[in-house]
C-alpha cells in the first residue's frame, strides 16, 4: 500500500466532494485514515494562523464545523465496513467511547459483502 501526497490530496478531495452526507455504505481503513490525516494537518496549520492572528482567528473553526458532518459519516461508514452500526458513533459522548471508536475505526473489514453493501476491497483479496 503506497500513500502518497498526491492520493491522500485525492482521497480527501473525493470524501468532500463526493460524500460529503454520505452515511450509507463502507468506506476502507486507507481512504478514512488519509481524510484524518489531511484534516488534523490542516487544522494544525489553521491553528497556528489562528494563533497568529490572535482575536481575529477563528479560521480553524469554520473549518472544524465544515468538515464535521463528513467526519462523521467517514466514521459511520468505517463501522459499516467492520460489520458494526453507525450509531455507534454515539458511544464516542461518553468519557471512554472515544477509545473505543479508535478501535474499531483500526478493525480489518468485514470480508464480503455484509448488510451495508459490497466489500470495497474486493478486487484486492
Amino acid at each position: 500500500m503506497e500513500l502518497n501526497f498526491t492520493t491522500l490530496k485525492e482521497n480527501f478531495i473525493n470524501i468532500l466532494k463526493n460524500h460529503y452526507a454520505d452515511f450509507n455504505g463502507r468506506v476502507r481503513r486507507k481512504e478514512y485514515w488519509s481524510f484524518t490525516l489531511v484534516s488534523l494537518i490542516i487544522s494544525i496549520i489553521l491553528g497556528i494562523v489562528d494563533k497568529i492572528l490572535g482575536p481575529l482567528g477563528f479560521i480553524g473553526y469554520i473549518y472544524s464545523l465544515a468538515v464535521l458532518v463528513p467526519s462523521l459519516g467517514l466514521l459511520a461508514r468505517r463501522l459499516h465496513d467492520t460489520g458494526k452500526s453507525g450509531w455507534l458513533i454515539l458511544i464516542g459522548l461518553t468519557g471512554i467511547g472515544g477509545l473505543v471508536l479508535l478501535y474499531f475505526a483500526c478493525l480489518d473489514s468485514t470480508p464480503g459483502q455484509n448488510e451495508y453493501g459490497a466489500d470495497p476491497k474486493a478486487g484486492e483479496r
